[in-house]
């Protein structure tokens, strides 16, 4: 699995890059924040949505401790999508 970590992409945003960032986070979880730019997609729901996301860029999963995006990590593989990383330590680190 391919990890990136909280501070690399900060380090991004700053620099002004445009990132596909997937939060499967719970709503009440996103209500108290989430990632500028990010997508809210529930992992629950990545089953039906995952059409939503481009299948060839890469693609930042998010979640609270890294647990549920490496779920959303092994089921967007098993669909085909390139250019995957788990967020290291979910929202958790990122609030650091």
């Amino acid at each position: 699995m391919e990890t990136i970590l909280p501070h690399e992409i900060k380090q991004r945003l700053e620099q002004g890059e445009v990132l596909n960032i997937i939060d499967v986070r719970e709503a009440e979880e996103v209500a108290a924040g989430m990632i500028p730019g990010a997508k809210h997609i529930p992992l629950g729901e990545l089953p039906v949505r995952h059409t939503e996301i481009p299948l060839n860029n890469e693609i930042i999963l998010v979640c609270r401790s890294g647990g549920r995006s490496g779920k959303a990590y092994d089921f967007l593989m098993a669909q085909g999508y390139k250019g995957l990383k788990n967020m290291t330590g979910g929202m958790l680190e990122w609030a650091k």
